[in-house]
C-alpha cells in the first residue's frame, strides 16, 4: 500500500507547488499593474453646471502641498470619450502635476451616464462648454485663474481657438489638430486606402462615394437621402452621426487660429498620422502664429495620430499589455516630457 500511495503524494505536492507558483506570479503581475496605474496626483470627481445640464468631470491635482495650481483644461477629440479617456489621459495628467499644474476633463454628453448627446454638438457648442468649465475653475480657490490653458487633440483643433476667442487662456497644447474638415476627411480616406493596399478600382469607387457625400452635405440632405444615395451602403453611418457631420463639415480652423496669436502654443505632430495631414497643419499654424514667436512645434517621427508609438499601436496585443504593465510607455519618446517642460516654462 505504501509503495503505491507515495507517487500519488509526490504528484499531489507537485500540483500544489505548481498552483502556488502560478498564484505568486499572478499576484506579482497584479502588483505591477496596480503600481503602474498608481499616479502621483490626487483625483476627485466634480460637477460643472452648463446650459441647464451638468458636466461630470475629474479634477487631478498635484501632491505638492501648494494651495493653488495652474490648470490644463482637456478638450477631447472625436468619439464617445469619458473624462479620463479610459485612463489614457492619466500619464499626461501626472506629467502636468509634476510641472505644478492640475488637469480638468469631463465626460462628453451622453457618455458614462452624462446627460445629453455629444453628437448634437457643434464645434461652437463644445467651445461654450469648455468656456463654462474654465469659468467654474476660475471660481475655485485652489486654481490660479491667471495660469489656465488648454490641451486638445484631433477634432479639438477646431474647438481650441474658439475657446480662446471667448475667454482668456494662457497657453495651448494642440495634439494632431486638423485644419479643414473636408480636406482632413479626404486625406484620411486616401491614407487608409494606401495603408490597405487598395486597388485602383477600389480607390476610384471610394473617392466617388466620398464626392457623393460631399454633394449631399452641401445641399443639406437628410439622412434618408444619404441612405438612398449610397444604396444602403452607409459604412456604419447613423442618423445622429449624419446630423453631427452636417453641423460641422464646414469647419476650418485657419481664420479662428488668429485668436491664438501671442499665446504660447505647443503643436505636437506625429510622423505616422493617417488621420491628419500634419504637413498642412504645420504650414497653417506657422503662417498664422509663427510671426510673434509664440509657436513651438514638436514632431515625433515614430508616433501615430494619437501620439502612441507606432510599434505598439499596430499590435492589439502589445497595446493591451503595455497599457496594463507600462502605460506611460505607450506614448512616443519625449511626448510626456515635452509637455511637462512646456508647462514648467509657463511658470
Amino acid at each position: 500500500m505504501c509503495a503505491k500511495t507515495q507517487p500519488r503524494r509526490h504528484g499531489l505536492r507537485t500540483v500544489v507547488w505548481s498552483l502556488v507558483m502560478v498564484l505568486v506570479v499572478a499576484a506579482g503581475c497584479v502588483g505591477v499593474v496596480l503600481w503602474q496605474h498608481s499616479y502621483d496626483m490626487d483625483e476627485q470627481r466634480v460637477s460643472i453646471r452648463h446650459g441647464g445640464h451638468t458636466l461630470n468631470g475629474v479634477l487631478a491635482t498635484p501632491k505638492d502641498g501648494r494651495k493653488q495650481h495652474g490648470l490644463v483644461v482637456y478638450v477631447h477629440g472625436d468619439g464617445p470619450i469619458d473624462a479620463t479617456h479610459d485612463d489614457g489621459y492619466k500619464p499626461m495628467w501626472e506629467a502636468n502635476a509634476k510641472a505644478g499644474y492640475a488637469s480638468l476633463s469631463w465626460d462628453k454628453p451622453g457618455v458614462a451616464g452624462a446627460p445629453g448627446n455629444w453628437l448634437d454638438q457643434s464645434m461652437d457648442d463644445r467651445a461654450k462648454e469648455a468656456a463654462a468649465a474654465i469659468a467654474w475653475a476660475r471660481a475655485r480657490p485652489d486654481i490660479d485663474g491667471e495660469r489656465i490653458g488648454l490641451w486638445g487633440a484631433s477634432q479639438a483643433g477646431w474647438v481650441l481657438p474658439k475657446i480662446a476667442a471667448q475667454t482668456p487662456v494662457q497657453f495651448v497644447i494642440a495634439v494632431s489638430p486638423a485644419i479643414n474638415w473636408l480636406q482632413q476627411g479626404r486625406y484620411n480616406l486616401l491614407a487608409e486606402l494606401r495603408a490597405d493596399g487598395a486597388s485602383a478600382a477600389r480607390t476610384e469607387a471610394a473617392i466617388a462615394k466620398s464626392d457623393t457625400t460631399r454633394r449631399l452635405l452641401e445641399r443639406h440632405a437628410t439622412f434618408e437621402e444619404y441612405v438612398k444615395a449610397t444604396r444602403g451602403e452607409t459604412d456604419g453611418m447613423t442618423a445622429d452621426r449624419w446630423s453631427f457631420i452636417s453641423k460641422n463639415h464646414t469647419a476650418d480652423a485657419t481664420r479662428d487660429l488668429r485668436a491664438l496669436r501671442g499665446i504660447p502654443v505647443l503643436l505636437t505632430l506625429a510622423g505616422h498620422d493617417i488621420n491628419v495631414d500634419t504637413a498642412d497643419t504645420e504650414r497653417v499654424y506657422r503662417e498664422v502664429l509663427d510671426a510673434d514667436g509664440a509657436l513651438t512645434v514638436r514632431r515625433y517621427p515614430q508616433a501615430t495620430h494619437s501620439l502612441l508609438k507606432q510599434s505598439i499601436e499596430q499590435s492589439d496585443v502589445k497595446t493591451t499589455l503595455t497599457a496594463l504593465f507600462s502605460p506611460r510607455s505607450l506614448f512616443a519618446d519625449g511626448f510626456l516630457d515635452d509637455q511637462r517642460q512646456f508647462l514648467k516654462d509657463r511658470g
